[in-house]
């Protein structure tokens, strides 16, 4: 079984207000409101110019620092502020690196203890950089494998980056359960690679499931 990572296993409840905290020691002024309305907005940008065929963070020149760099800048564009110096950029880098930047979701542990009790193999398929694996470690959540698009060269929806975990857990794709929140790089592209998918709403219900404490039962 494979699970996405951001959204699915955990989250940043903070995400704006770690922003703004980190921005103001480098001159940077925002709220936390406007600096996660902006953060969205430039993801946004970004990820509709980047094609799944090249990973965004492997194919920029100063890897995944580097992307985030110009994301901050982008960031600074949209504030209207003077470009931000590297060293911010290098801080906000490393504080996403740390676990108390995040928060697992409740049914995480739970979840994958019960999975693991009915002797599921369990990896991490997930678009993200090469903080992933230790991010995991330090959040405490153990997986036979940490697949991630930084690594592979390409990012979800591409097949290749399921394929990878396929091979990793040495099983075929039919033998596959992929969960994630995002109908296209997890529902459609875990599908198109030819393994089963479960899409995750913690929302509402236009998801396959609200919450991941229903999955234990699918194996009984």
């Amino acid at each position: 079984m494979t699970l996405d990572a951001t959204g699915t296993l955990f989250h940043c409840p903070d995400l704006g207000s770690l922003y703004a905290r980190v921005l103001a020691r480098h001159g940077i002024r925002v709220g936390g409101g406007e600096a996660e309305r902006l953060i969205r907005l430039v993801w946004t940008e970004l990820d509709c110019r980047s094609d799944p065929a090249r990973d965004r963070f492997a194919a920029h020149p100063g890897g995944a620092e580097g992307w985030w760099r110009r994301f901050l800048e982008r960031f600074c564009e949209h504030l209207g502020s003077p470009p931000p110096s590297r060293f911010a950029a290098a801080e906000l880098f490393e504080r996403f690196a740390r676990s108390d930047a995040w928060r697992v979701f409740d049914d995480v542990p739970e979840t994958l203890a019960a999975l693991r009790g009915r002797g599921l193999r369990l990896a991490v398929v997930s678009n993200w950089d090469r903080r992933l694996p230790r991010l995991l470690e330090r959040l405490g959540l153990d997986f036979e494998r940490v697949v991630y698009s930084q690594e592979v060269g390409v990012e979800k929806p591409h097949p290749a980056i399921f394929e990878r975990a396929f091979e990793a857990l040495a099983l075929p794709a039919g033998a596959i359960l992929h969960v994630g929140d995002s109908p296209l790089h997890d529902l459609e592209g875990a599908i198109a690679a030819g393994a089963q998918a479960l899409l995750l709403d913690r929302t509402d219900t236009r998801g396959h499931l609200t919450s991941l404490r229903g999955l234990a039962g699918i194996f009984e």
